[in-house]
């Protein structure tokens, strides 16, 4: 995210320039990719067209769908987990059952696909347990030393309350302290130790360059809605054609009613003959549906996500099944392998902290951990 020198030290001043820049990255970035996923497209922002033109606004949430179709791929089976040890095997189920792991997961691997990023934090919660919780970019990131091997050097977290007012958390490898946003940033309490032998928060990511899921094909998502919605006008363009009426001069002041009503009136020498029939533009509709197909293709070819509504998908050979997913495949793999090194750093954070280390020394019976 953020890269700077290892030996800089936070300040309220250092809160307000990083907090303010990641602000500006959600706004120009985060914040669309979101919008996009919960079908608010830019169609719906375009300048209205004036009351007397049909203005269809019609989106296909395909990031949604591409998103939703390869979380469902990567994590529908759930992640195992597992130790030689029996103490350490037994305290892993009970840190996935207390925090709900597997919808903990789902949840990062949605997020990182919508954002190319998520986040996981680590804390002590009030009952004395570790506790962890996935956050999304537009409200956290990670600081890291501008070494070759980046290591992180801080977290940050923030939100606003129901009145408006932002609080938040920074933690380094030591200690984690709280904020406030009154016109300025001020601290509310003082640095506390963590526990954890590192930052408490891992950066899960789905490729090196951190990149969304369906982020590269949005600008054709985008053009797809336009083209569907423009498809609906000439749909109601159809059903409401204009009526031309030749041979007869139509007063000025019902010109305006006619416009409402969809009326041309063309004056002219037609030896008394009185014509009244409905006016019609040429037929696009051919053009129209070419484009329509060819950016639905474009939009899962590019994102390397198969359509599996796709009327071939169920009627394919074994065979072709495979070549179908072959894409697929290899993103998800290119994906197991980034959050395979993010679920290392947790459970190193996790088992660095004293209370997990004070429940794997603790006695195993029927299976359970005996609480101290």
């Amino acid at each position: 995210m953020f890269n700077i020198s290892a030996d800089a030290q936070i300040s309220p001043e250092f809160l307000g320039k990083y907090i303010g820049k990641h602000k500006a990255l959600v706004r120009n970035r985060y914040q669309p990719l979101q919008d996009a996923y919960e079908n608010r497209y830019d169609i719906y922002r375009l300048p209205k067209k004036p009351g007397w033109k049909t203005d269809n606004r019609v989106s296909i949430n395909y990031a949604k769908y591409i998103v939703d179709t390869m979380s469902g791929f990567f994590m529908g089976v759930p992640v195992k987990t597992g130790s030689d040890k029996d103490q350490v095997k037994a305290y892993m189920e009970l840190l996935d059952r207390y925090n709900d792991a597997d919808d903990n997961n789902a949840e990062l691997s949605k997020i990182a696909d919508i954002h190319g990023r998520a986040y996981e934090m680590y804390f002590v919660d009030d009952s004395g347990n570790i506790g962890l919780s996935h956050l999304s970019p537009l409200t956290a990131f990670m600081i890291y030393d501008n070494s070759i091997l980046e290591r992180p050097l801080f977290f940050i977290r923030y939100y606003k309350d129901e009145n408006g007012v932002e609080w938040g958390s920074w933690s380094d490898s030591t200690v984690v302290q709280h904020f406030v946003n009154h016109g300025s940033y001020q601290w509310v309490d003082e640095p506390r130790q963590h526990g954890f032998s590192g930052v408490p928060a891992t950066e899960f990511v789905n490729n090196e360059e951190c990149m969304g899921l369906f982020e590269g094909v949005l600008p054709a998502i985008n053009q797809y809605n336009k083209a569907l919605s423009e498809k609906c006008n000439d749909v109601d363009y159809f059903a409401d054609a204009y009526l031309k009426i030749l041979g007869k001069q139509v007063e000025t002041d019902d010109l305006e009613f006619l416009r409402r009503n969809r009326i041309i009136n063309f004056v002219g020498d037609t030896d008394g003959e009185l014509t009244v029939d409905f006016l019609q533009k040429p037929n696009a509709d051919a053009t129209q549906e070419n484009l329509i197909a060819r950016l639905e293709r474009l939009i899962f070819q590019i994102s390397m996500v198969t359509n599996i509504n796709d009327e071939n998908f169920g009627t394919s050979s074994g065979i072709a099944l495979r070549y179908r997913l072959a894409s697929m495949s290899n993103l998800a793999q290119v994906k197991e392998r980034k959050f395979t090194s993010g679920m290392n750093r947790r459970y190193k954070l996790i088992f660095s902290n004293p209370i997990s280390r004070g429940h794997r020394i603790n006695k195993i019976h029927n299976g359970t951990i005996i609480p101290r």
